[in-house]
């Protein structure tokens, strides 16, 4: 999910502890504070290599996973294993290029956020257009400021991707109940002919949109054409509806329902602008995007879908609309659901409500407690998933017992049950920032080095994008296309990864390769060819 920006600075307060190696953790456990939480950030770049990267505190994990609680053997796996969490804040305390970039990249969004509010008043509260309830400081991360800047390497002041690799235009449009969402579209700068599409919906409470803009730019070098955008009651978009609905955990709805508009709004054509807009037409005098300014490069028959968080909750829900017993597709411009395979990063949930727990760690998540008041709709099983999920989730702590190996395996299980192609990936020494990583917030190694401006290297960002590709052009590209040929191999490639996977919990796969056979394994960490 997310966390608080209230509580900002007991989350770096905690990080630092982590880092001069006291026990230690990430995130909240309360749905309504948490701070600037679902965020993400990573290197990229054409020369970033997804290779594994030596951590500095990497322990040879051979054996850990096999010695029961409380012997020499647990204890030492778990120390070394668990330290891990503390590696990224620890590389951002010490890189004086890090901070500097940050603290610049901070400055700039402020001020942007500033000229915003200059130019287009209405996103204020009790403007004379009628009630935003925004203000500069809600939603939490609308400066896209201090922490919540993510990784400051990627933003067009100083990354040369968007001059020379694609064209990313800015996006406002309206959801159903015409809270303004802020966006983005991106395509390949020489694109020719027709691409596969992605959109990428963030994590809850605080999750802004540039903290996912690595897997963004990774899927654009892939050959894709993707929406990135704020749900509402994140980042950039409105807090509330005029009418007073909410978003963000306040209204986790937002996270399918504002899924199915931003899909309505990637999907429109000048022959079909974007329904909303026309409905809500007048509610504020900000100037909105009548349909996707790329629909021309998009192929309209291969759509993905990825999701953090209570975001992997709304991909897991939306690829569901329209299955045998599941509620109808409810979007205004297809007649029947598009979506043709998810990615659900710590947080898928299965229609019997089996969930991953991958964000809870040893504590319940901010999806679990929402999973138990929320009313979800009625969903299917209809596409392939990958789900990925963290060890230690939104608030780390040591396990002092031997976990169940199989406790993040309740979607895989479903999936499975059904047919249906899947993967589960459980990342060893992960949080839940893995996907959102927000600096000073515990995760895994993400900038242990900047090099020709940009973070190069890491441990679990550079595994979470190998799969998540492989996974999307396993299901998404044609023969001729870049990484078609390829996918089942990469899929398959354990010996590259291997050594990132938890030997807490177990990692499995169960789908057919382009050749029709079928790869099943219950133990990829171990045993898997």
């Amino acid at each position: 999910m997310s966390c608080p920006v209230a509580r900002l600075p007991l989350l770096l307060a905690i990080s630092l502890l982590t880092a001069c190696g006291s026990e230690n953790d990430t995130d909240t456990s309360s749905a309504t504070s948490s701070p600037v939480a679902a965020v993400e950030l990573t290197p990229a770049g054409p020369a970033d290599p997804l290779a594994p990267v030596a951590s500095a505190i990497a322990p040879d994990a051979e054996g850990c996973g096999s010695h029961a609680a409380g012997t020499p053997g647990f204890i030492a796996c778990e120390q070394a294993n668990f330290a891990k969490v503390s590696e990224a804040p620890r590389e951002q305390l010490s890189n004086p290029l890090f901070l500097q970039r940050l603290t610049a990249q901070s400055l700039s969004n402020s001020l942007s956020l500033a000229e915003r509010l200059r130019n287009d008043p209405s996103y204020l509260p009790f403007s004379t257009a009628g009630v935003s309830a925004n203000t500069p400081l809600t939603p939490l991360c609308t400066s896209w400021a201090l922490p919540c800047v993510g990784d400051p390497f990627r933003y067009p002041e100083v990354d040369p991707f968007y001059r020379d690799e694609a064209e990313v235009t800015p996006v406002v449009f309206y959801d159903r109940e015409c809270a303004r969402l802020s966006g983005r579209v991106w395509r390949p700068l020489n694109a020719r002919g027709t691409l596969p599409a992605v959109v990428i919906q963030n994590g809850s409470v605080q999750a802004p949109e540039p903290l996912y803009w690595w897997m963004a730019q990774a899927a654009v070098r892939a050959g894709y054409v993707v929406l990135t955008f704020d749900p509402r009651g994140q980042g950039r978009s409105d807090q509330q509806t005029p009418a007073g609905g909410q978003g963000s955990n306040a209204n986790p709805a937002v996270f399918w329902e504002g899924l199915v508009d931003a899909i309505d709004f990637f999907r429109s054509t000048p022959v079909q602008p974007y329904p909303h807009n026309l409905s809500c037409a007048g509610t504020y005098p900000t100037p909105v995007t009548a349909f996707n300014p790329q629909h021309a490069v998009q192929d309209r028959d291969r759509l993905g879908l990825v999701g953090h968080s209570l975001g992997a909750t709304g991909v897991s829900i939306v690829q569901g609309y329209g299955a045998p017993g599941a509620d109808p597709w409810p979007g205004l411009i297809d007649s029947a659901n598009p979506v043709d395979v998810v990615v659900a990063w710590d947080g898928p949930l299965a229609p019997d409500g089996r969930a991953a727990g991958g964000a809870n760690g040893n504590l319940p998540s901010l999806a679990a407690d929402a999973r138990q008041t929320t009313a979800y709709p009625a969903f299917g099983i209809r596409v392939p998933l990958m789900g990925q999920n963290g060890e230690y989730g939104l608030v780390p702590l040591p396990f002092t017992e031997v976990p169940d190996r199989a406790a993040r395996l309740g979607p895989f299980l479903a999936w499975q049950e059904a047919g249906m192609p899947v993967i589960d990936l459980t990342l060893r020494g992960s949080s839940h920032y893995e996907w959102s990583l927000i600096p000073g917030f515990p995760a895994s190694s993400w900038c242990p080095e900047v090099r020709d401006g940009r973070c190069r290297g890491g441990w679990g960002r550079p595994l979470a994008e190998h799969y998540t590709l492989a996974w999307l052009d396993r299901w998404l590209k044609r023969p001729g296309e870049r990484g078609h040929d390829d996918a089942d191999a990469r899929l398959l490639d354990d010996a590259r990864f291997r050594e990132r996977l938890s030997f807490h919990f177990d990692s499995r796969r169960d789908f057919p390769q382009r050749d029709g056979q079928r790869r099943r394994c219950n133990t990829i960490r171990t045993s898997c060819q």
